[in-house]
């Protein structure tokens, strides 16, 4: 038998003992406790002769996460989601018999405690128990707390463990929460309104990825996990929601790796009569607005790298990146079979089907987006490309787009949105009729979404960001993982072990729109 088996046998063994004398392993009658971070504000500063003259007594509930036994007394460390507070538990004072349930508990429990506030020797703030009561028998133990879950998968499978054993990881997810609610607040207060649109949807839309497909029942049809909520959210500009937004989660059927997770967290918005260079501009003000209040500044230190938020923020054409970051000749960029070679050089083959922007793209995401650590407009897409981007006025080859990235990823992506149908269907059409093998491109076209444009679209432009990697910016988090509560896993086996080694992503899925 493992120690750690020997370990849960004897706690479950305390458990029937503790039972066997009465006490409730699981109470549902538990004292609304008070929060042990809110006692440390208001007495943190207190010295021993201060707390004497506290004549009040405080409430706490948490898990014990050390405890030390001294025959007759025990000091117990009790952290709830505020912080922790360190108890002091005494035979004399609560009672031989209390006591002696008391000495059945273990790290890991939830229990609750009462009494008043003093100092002990070593001038830590304390709580003198006057009673003790176990709220919850932890059955299994918590990791060593200095070693810890060494495992990252492990980590992220067992993330009630980690939570647990890892304040940095608590932090993390709460300033999740704050960007999160940032995100919404900015935009509510800038007129947009919120929307939810259809996660399952009868055909693919709004981006250029591999979907998941599902059926339904009743229907007796097909549907598909969005991969984008954008088609959508475009029909409420027709209905006249002129400022627009959703936050919520896209689906795409693709592979894992540090960057990527098939199930993430997309903020789109869309604005009438904008252009993408109005969204240049709201999005400098979003990202430093948000920069300011989680790092204090538009200037901040990720995985080592300075990274500077300070608006404005550096353009270039995707042509121009490739040949000032790239170092390809510009003469190059014209000819598919030099970008072919080139491409095949560099371990990349590519289909002579392929759109020709393709090629540019993916020589671009080789050589020049893992460059671009300060954050950077990349525009001027192709058109072939970029099937729902408005064609620029002056250069139809090209569309009124761009991409930014920051420390060599992108985060956001956005366009002037093509509003002609004409236009619009025949790009669909082309679209769907040079589809070939590729599961990526949409199987069929959106002919309501064609009839929407023909009532008629304003003028407008419309953006998406990819929340969690705005996250791991502003959380110095190398991974996706890392600020998903739960990210995707093979399953493990009867064994523990995992099924398979997670394929790493090998096309497709960029952060579309």
């Amino acid at each position: 038998m493992s120690e750690e088996s020997q370990i849960i046998k004897q706690r479950k063994q305390k458990a029937l003992e503790l039972e066997k004398q009465g006490i409730e392993l699981f109470p549902n009658d538990i004292r609304k406790p008070e929060r042990t971070g809110a006692i440390r504000k208001v007495y943190g500063d207190y010295d021993a002769g201060a707390l004497e003259e506290v004549e009040d007594t405080f409430c706490i509930a948490g898990r014990i996460m050390a405890l030390r036994r001294f025959g007759k007394a025990a000091f117990a460390s009790i952290k709830d989601s505020s912080g922790s507070l360190q108890i002091h538990v005494s035979r004399d004072r609560i009672g031989k018999d209390a006591y002696k349930i008391f000495k059945k508990f273990d790290i890991g429990d939830i229990i609750q405690v009462e009494g008043r506030l003093f100092r002990t020797r070593t001038n830590e703030l304390t709580i003198e128990a006057d009673w003790v009561r176990l709220v919850t028998k932890s059955m299994r133990p918590l990791p060593e707390k200095y070693h810890g879950i060494k495992d990252k998968e492990l980590r992220y499978r067992r993330r009630y463990e980690d939570l647990v054993m890892n304040e940095e990881v608590l932090e993390t997810f709460r300033t999740r929460a704050r960007i999160v609610q940032m995100l919404r607040s900015y935009f509510t207060s800038n007129g947009f309104l919120e929307v939810e649109t259809p996660m399952m949807q009868s055909i693919v839309g709004g981006a250029t990825a591999r979907p998941f497909v599902t059926h339904h029942n009743a229907l007796g049809i097909d549907l598909f996990l969005r991969i984008a909520p954008e088609l959508y959210l475009k029909r409420l500009l027709v209905g006249g929601c002129e400022r627009v937004f959703e936050l919520n989660r896209n689906f795409r059927n693709e592979g894992i790796s540090i960057q990527h997770n098939p199930e993430f967290t997309m903020l789109e918005f869309y604005e009438a009569y904008a252009t993408y260079e109005d969204l240049m501009v709201r999005t400098e003000e979003l990202f430093a607005q948000i920069a300011m209040d989680v790092k204090g500044s538009t200037r901040f230190t990720y995985q080592g790298m300075e990274v500077d938020l300070t608006p404005p923020w550096h353009k270039m054409t995707l042509k121009e990146s490739l040949v000032e970051v790239g170092k390809v000749p510009e003469e190059e960029l014209s000819h598919r079979k030099a970008l072919q070679k080139r491409l095949a050089d560099l371990g990349v083959e590519m289909d002579e089907r392929e759109a020709a922007g393709k090629y540019l793209t993916k020589l671009f995401d080789l050589l020049v987006e893992p460059n671009l650590i300060q954050p950077t407009f990349i525009t001027e897409y192709p058109t072939d490309i970029s099937p729902l981007a408005r064609r620029n006025a002056q250069n139809p080859v090209v569309t009124d787009r761009f991409e930014l990235f920051i420390t060599g990823r992108e985060i956001a992506n956005a366009f002037s949105e093509l509003n002609d149908p004409r236009d619009q269907k025949k790009r669909f059409e082309e679209q769907v009729a040079n589809r070939g093998d590729d599961e990526e491109i949409p199987p069929e076209v959106d002919y309501d979404y064609v009839r929407a444009l023909e009532i008629g679209m304003p003028p407008a432009a419309g953006e998406g960001i990819g929340v969690d990697r705005l996250v791991m910016l502003l959380t110095d988090s190398p991974s996706i993982r890392d600020v998903i509560l739960f990210p995707q896993l093979r399953p493990l086996t009867a064994h523990g072990s995992s099924t398979a080694r997670d394929p790493s992503r090998t096309k497709g899925g960029k952060t579309e729109k």
